[in-house]
């Protein structure tokens, strides 16, 4: 594949972002305002804690603004993986929470069937399809890395729905290659169309009485007598309570600031495959695919068969600013495209017609973490490491129990009670990730061989996820 020809008439917007049924932007706050429930972010995070708050209590006044548009973020630009696990897989959860990771497990199956009845319940049509993953293996010490946690859900008397697969079965799903071997989970994971996603929920939080306001971005938060308030560019906001989900933007809580950092993701779209190119790859479960390398891609089918084709690079800018800027980057979509000849060969004439990037907010232990301020009136979650599509809506749970004052299942957990660490200040910051990278990159071409630095930041519980 010629990677210039092939990206020569690629949009530099997200593909899922033109989808014609795009709604209007509800208009933006113009004055001041009250309620009892005030969410700011219109990702998935937010509308999550919106809809749910109204399903707890009908009577609840609950506003949400969102600084531009619904799903226009990271909720409107992923890869469109809804997966149950809250850990950022069974290994991480392992390292991290090993004695609650059954519990972990279940409230994750629990999260993603609920994410399916919601979506049953209100008529979104999100292009849902409950095809599971495929993690593959590239290299031969991949293979030896999926047996072993094949093993490890195993002994934890899991009913996983996990199946590992030879070089033969996994080509017979999908046939690359580069495939030497792979381990499906067939009921963990879901396709979906993220913004339509986002936008239905938008549409049921509009229909259960919630007020949105788009275009109203929130600038600062505060105390107001007994109650808190937040400055928007045209009123403020007075609220009783606040739920923060604004995930890899800057928090209003500038304490939350240094345990998350926004990195930059990138995808490409091609073009429909033709019959013939479609049989050409198999892919007859249309399961959700990655790759088991540090440096990973995931892939998968469109409802009109493009394949998205994205991850590899993952990129931390000084300052850990999040700029429009950002999102184009033409030396890793080139290095995406020629990935993905070298994937499948087979379709060497694919052109694509879309390249995009976007920012997913991080944390040091990859998966989301959780807590209140103001004396318990707001709450956040954030961090969630690119496993947002699913795992948003158990943070938002997660919130409304904190702010209900509640003791649940979900706020006794270590995950709930715990913080991961925090990254250190600038420049250490930006060195310490671009080491990290490196190292990582160096592992994926060295059989998985972890150097001094990545074993060291194993004992401390302090890494980087590419």
């Amino acid at each position: 594949m010629d990677s210039a020809r092939a990206l020569a008439d690629a949009r530099p917007t997200p593909y899922w972002l033109e989808d014609p049924g795009r709604p209007a932007a509800q208009p933006a706050l113009t004055g001041p305002t009250t309620c009892d429930l005030l969410v700011v972010g219109g990702g998935y995070s937010g509308l999550w804690t919106a809809l749910l708050a109204k399903e707890r209590d009908p009577a609840l006044d609950v506003v949400l603004v969102e600084g531009q548009e619904v799903g226009w973020a990271a909720s409107g630009r992923n890869g469109g993986f809804c997966a149950a696990s809250l850990t950022h897989g069974f290994g991480n959860g392992l390292q991290r929470w090993p004695v609650e990771l059954d519990r972990l497990e279940r409230l994750g199956a629990a999260n993603l069937d609920g994410i399916e009845a919601t979506l049953q319940r209100y008529g979104i049509d999100a292009e849902w399809e409950r095809t599971g993953e495929i993690d593959v293996a590239t290299q031969p010490h991949q293979l030896d890395e999926l047996h072993e946690l094949a093993e490890a859900v195993a002994a934890h008397g899991l009913d996983s729905g996990l199946t590992v697969l030879d070089a033969d079965a996994v080509r017979a799903q999908v046939d690359s290659p580069t495939f030497l071997g792979g381990l499906l989970d067939k009921d963990g994971v879901a396709m979906v169309h993220p913004a339509k996603l986002a936008w239905g929920l938008k549409a049921a939080c509009l229909a259960l009485g919630v007020r949105v306001h788009e275009h109203t971005p929130a600038l600062d938060l505060g105390r107001d007598g007994t109650g808190l308030t937040v400055r928007t560019p045209h009123g403020r906001i007075r609220a009783g309570r606040v739920a923060l989900g604004t995930n890899a933007f800057p928090s209003l809580l500038r304490r939350v600031r240094p345990y998350v950092v926004p990195v930059y993701d990138y995808a490409l779209m091609t073009e429909p495959l033709t019959a013939d190119q479609l049989a050409a790859i198999g892919w007859r479960g249309r399961q959700g695919l990655s790759d088991s390398a540090n440096k990973f891609h995931y892939f998968r089918l469109t409802a009109d068969n493009r394949i998205l084709w994205g991850g590899y690079d993952a990129v931390y800018h000084f300052g850990g600013h999040v700029r429009r800027s950002y999102d184009q980057r033409p030396q890793t979509f080139r290095t995406l495209a020629r990935n993905f000849a070298h994937c499948f060969p087979q379709l060497a004439d694919v052109r694509f017609t879309n390249a995009w990037g976007g920012a997913i907010d991080t944390c040091s232990r990859f998966s989301a973490f959780f807590d209140t301020a103001y004396d318990g009136r707001v709450a956040y979650a954030a961090g969630y490491t690119g496993l947002g599509v699913g795992a948003t809506r158990f943070g938002a749970q997660v919130m409304l129990d904190l702010l209900a004052g509640e003791r649940t299942e979900r706020t006794e957990l270590e995950m709930v009670r715990s913080k991961p660490l925090p990254f250190p200040p600038e420049p250490v910051r930006w060195a310490g990730i671009g080491i990290t990278t490196r190292s990582l990159e160096h592992a994926d071409r060295t059989g998985g061989r972890r150097n001094l630095w990545l074993r060291t930041l194993d004992r401390l519980g302090l890494g980087f996820d590419s």
